[in-house]
Order: structure tokens, then C-alpha cells, then sequence
């Protein structure tokens, strides 16, 4: 078994490469501006004088469980933060990623409510800081917590230069969605090389529950208007909205259970 050292270097050096790999492939695929049918959602009942109430309403639980991840963290005593997490630092990457999910409630609540391509701006901008901040996370796990407090700035700012070069493009009436989609591959992806290498953190097998909750949500929000079809009762993007937050309660569980193996600090 090849020791912590080597450990962190391997996965130092799995991350460059990915890096450069989704940069260059990024590059070989065509502009692709925003399909504007992308806006038009199955379920559009409006209900208590809601418009598009399934996919507003179903915002309530990235609210709910970040508020819950949120009030968690922020009032765990000084004893606890030592058992949960290897640096206090790393604490403050958990609490953005659950601040993160409150912004999603709310952009997407936003977006939901007359979707079209400008508002659509802040139903991505608080996700990239989610995800970006999860990246950031396990870099710090697996890694290195000073490495992740450097790169952690980057890479917000690049989430959100994504969003923001996708929407310049469409006001220019050049849309080109590669940036953004590249940068959402780049997370994911991040997180399965990584899971790969050892952590100093019990309950990490939780991660692939995560990762499992972010496929079933890409597959409810493609297959939106076969699921409510049947019996018009809840959309696939509705359940997507679900599904996505439950995955921010599986972290919130996997923080609250987990333990640290080993106190040496990065």
C-alpha cells in the first residue's frame, strides 16, 4: 500500500492530468447556444397563484437541508469541530457548500417562476459554488487542506466565469454552453478520481451515495415529461429538485457521523 505521501502526490498529479484533459476536450467540441426549449418545462400548473408551482415549490428542500447543514456547522462547539475535521479550516469550505444550497433555493425559486435564458443566471451561479466547493473539500480530504484553501478561490471564480461567459455569449447571440458544461464535468469527474484515493475521514463511502443522487437527478430532469405523463402528478425536473437535495442531506449525514482517522494535518 503506498503511503500517505505518495498518496496525496498520485492524486496531485490524477488531478493536473484530469484538468488538462477536460480543458483540451472542451476545445474539440462545437459551439452549443442554450436551446431555448430547454425553458419549456413539463408541469407549467400554476397553483396559490404560484406559476410553475412543482418546480418552484420543490426549491423548499435545498433550503431546508441547508439551513440544517448550516445551523449544524455553525453551531458545533469547539470540541466537535476537532473530531469532525482534521483543520478548522475545512469547516468553512462545508459551511459555503451549504450556504451554496440556500442560494440554489432561492436562484432556481427565481429562474422557475418565468424561466428564460436570464434568469437562468442565478439558477447556475450558486451551484457552481456547491460544487466547486465540494472539489475544494476533497482536495482537502485526500490531499492537502493547504492546497485546497489556495485553489478553493480559483476555483469559484471559475464556476462562476463559466456562468457568466455562457450568458455574454447568448446576449451576443453566440451562445456556447462548453465552458459551463465543461466546468460541471470537471467537478464530477473530480470527485470520482478522488474517491480513488485513501482519506483520513470515516464514512467516506457516503460520497458515492452523493455522486449516485446526482445521476438519478440528471436522469429525472432528461426524462421530465415521460415521468409526469404518468399521471401528471409530479414532473422530472420536480423530483430532480429532490433528488439534489437529498444529496446535500446525505453529505450533511456523512458530516455528522464521520470521524478522523488520523490528526496529522496537511
Amino acid at each position: 500500500m503506498p503511503s500517505r505521501t505518495q498518496s496525496r502526490r498520485n492524486a496531485t498529479l490524477a488531478l493536473i492530468v484530469l484538468t488538462a484533459l477536460v480543458a483540451l476536450l472542451a476545445f474539440f467540441f462545437s459551439r452549443t447556444p442554450q436551446p431555448l426549449t430547454y425553458h419549456s418545462f413539463a408541469d407549467q400548473r400554476s397553483w396559490l397563484g404560484i406559476p410553475n408551482f412543482g418546480d418552484v415549490a420543490s426549491n423548499l428542500a435545498f433550503a431546508i437541508f441547508g439551513a440544517w447543514g448550516l445551523v449544524y456547522l455553525l453551531s458545533l462547539p469547539q470540541q466537535e469541530i476537532r473530531v469532525r475535521f482534521r483543520d478548522p479550516r475545512e469547516r468553512w469550505l462545508w459551511i459555503v457548500i451549504f450556504f451554496g444550497m440556500i442560494l440554489t433555493a432561492i436562484g432556481s425559486s427565481y429562474y422557475h417562476l418565468a424561466p428564460d435564458n436570464a434568469r437562468l443566471v442565478w439558477d447556475r451561479l450558486p451551484m457552481t459554488i456547491v460544487f466547486m466547493s465540494l472539489v475544494a473539500a476533497m482536495i482537502a480530504e485526500r490531499i492537502s487542506i493547504s492546497l485546497a484553501m489556495r485553489l478553493w478561490p480559483l476555483l469559484l471564480l471559475l464556476g462562476a466565469a463559466s456562468v457568466w461567459q455562457w450568458h455574454l455569449s447568448e446576449v451576443h447571440g453566440a451562445g456556447d454552453l462548453r465552458f459551463y458544461a465543461a466546468v460541471q464535468a470537471y467537478a464530477v469527474l473530480v470527485m470520482l478520481v478522488l474517491l480513488f484515493f485513501p482519506t483520513l475521514y470515516t464514512r467516506s463511502s457516503a460520497y458515492m451515495v452523493v455522486v449516485g443522487f446526482y445521476v438519478l437527478a440528471k436522469m429525472l430532469e432528461t426524462f421530465d415529461r415521460e415521468i409526469f405523463a404518468v399521471g401528471h402528478v409530479l414532473s422530472g425536473h420536480t423530483l430532480k429538485h429532490i433528488a439534489a437535495a437529498v444529496a446535500g442531506y446525505w453529505l450533511l449525514r456523512m458530516l455528522q457521523g464521520r470521524r478522523v482517522k488520523n490528526l496529522r494535518k496537511a
